[in-house]
């Protein structure tokens, strides 16, 4: 499991260490947005509370992720990323994979500073038309405001404002940082710096999960 707040390059390690071990990535949004297209029994409950702008119940969402779980290429094993969120999801994912005979080996927390991560967030631009996402430092597009892929117009989104930026950020620091306490006593804990580029911040993942790679590919 790869914890960190938001910007912290999770979703990056993640289909990283994907690649590299050959087991899925299970994101919770993505298996919600998934449900949600194929119309899937657990999809039509989910969109009936999204509709709403409410948010999904835990329970549903554990659900979709032991439906996940169960599937044949995650037997050998599986990154969760996005969830849980809170010691209480926690628990009960624990007793919900542990039903299946399941138990998480390592959960990874990746570190970085407020200020970087507000630097991340905020640069980033998104193409009205295609989607495509830039960065006013980090991958700024070749003429600035416009999409190199389309000519669309490139926009921030709400949720990338800096004000908005900072309020998620103190919300993580309220509900999802007592995890990396709660797996800390649990004793499968590890922390590393999510600074530097892609390819510094993986060396540093390879290294805290104490040979599991190896063992997964194996």
């Amino acid at each position: 499991m790869l914890l960190g707040p938001p910007g912290a390059g999770k979703g990056t390690q993640a289909r990283i260490l994907r690649d590299r071990c050959g087991i899925p990535q299970i994101a919770s949004g993505d298996l919600l947005r998934a449900a949600v297209m194929e119309k899937t029994a657990l999809g039509v409950e989910a969109s009936s509370y999204m509709d709403r702008g409410q948010l999904v119940p835990d329970d549903l969402v554990l659900r979709l992720i032991a439906e996940r779980i169960a599937r044949e290429d995650a037997r050998v094993g599986f990154i969760l990323d996005g969830f849980p969120r809170s010691v209480k999801q926690a628990e009960a994912l624990a007793l919900m994979i542990g039903a299946q005979g399941v138990a998480l080996d390592k959960v990874v927390a990746v570190n970085v500073p407020d200020e970087e991560l507000v630097k991340r967030i905020s640069g980033r631009r998104t193409c009205a038309k295609c989607q495509a996402m830039y960065h006013v430092v980090f991958e700024p597009p070749r003429v600035a405001g416009v999409c190199d892929k389309c000519g669309g117009e490139l926009y921030q989104r709400e949720d990338d404002a800096e004000e908005t930026v900072r309020e998620r950020l103190k919300v993580y620091a309220e509900t999802t940082r007592p995890l990396i306490e709660h797996y800390g006593r649990i004793g499968i804990l590890s922390q590393i710096d999510g600074l530097g580029t892609p390819d510094e911040v993986e060396r540093r993942l390879l290294g805290a999960l104490d040979g599991l790679v190896r063992a997964k590919r194996a």
